[in-house]
């Protein structure tokens, strides 16, 4: 968990990523994949893959160690990503990112309202994630998005 925290952190003070707090990392470390450096093992990238809805997945924390980044890892990672969530059934991903360009060269595309009908809404409501709050587009997690776009990619 440290790894990820240490390339998460460089991202959240340029406020680029949302900081995490470490609980929330244990209670999600399931979802997400890491890319290490072949001659030592050092965790070199990290991105997760959280289910949202039967048909919907939301990239989260994907961060690449700036030593490496143009290397192709993010894209790797990505890769990694899009074919858990082919594997899970999942046909849309979502993602909130600064990031545009980099999810554009993959199909993602921006989107403006969320992407679901009444009836999910008004479950994704019942969540307790801010990520999930952060997709619906609630008031009270509009300081953390201001800037991000919100693109979905249909697999």
């Amino acid at each position: 968990m440290s790894a990820v925290r240490r390339l998460v952190g460089p991202y959240v003070s340029e406020g680029i990523l949302l900081d995490k707090a470490p609980v929330t990392l244990y209670e999600d470390i399931q979802e997400f994949w890491v890319a290490e450096r072949d001659e030592d093992a050092t965790v070199i990238g990290c991105g997760a893959l959280h289910v949202m809805w039967e048909d919907l997945a939301e990239v989260r924390t994907l961060a690449v160690d700036p030593a490496v980044k143009g290397a192709g890892v993010g894209h790797e990672l990505l890769d990694k990503l899009l074919e858990t969530a082919r594997w899970l059934g999942v046909s849309r991903v979502f993602c909130l990112t600064f990031e545009v360009d980099f999810f554009s060269k993959r199909g993602f595309r921006e989107i403006g309202e969320t992407p679901v009908d009444r009836d999910v809404y008004r479950e994704l409501l019942r969540s307790y994630d801010e990520g999930v709050a952060e997709f619906l587009g609630l008031e009270r997690v509009k300081p953390n998005t201001l800037g991000n776009s919100r693109m979905l990619l249909h697999l």
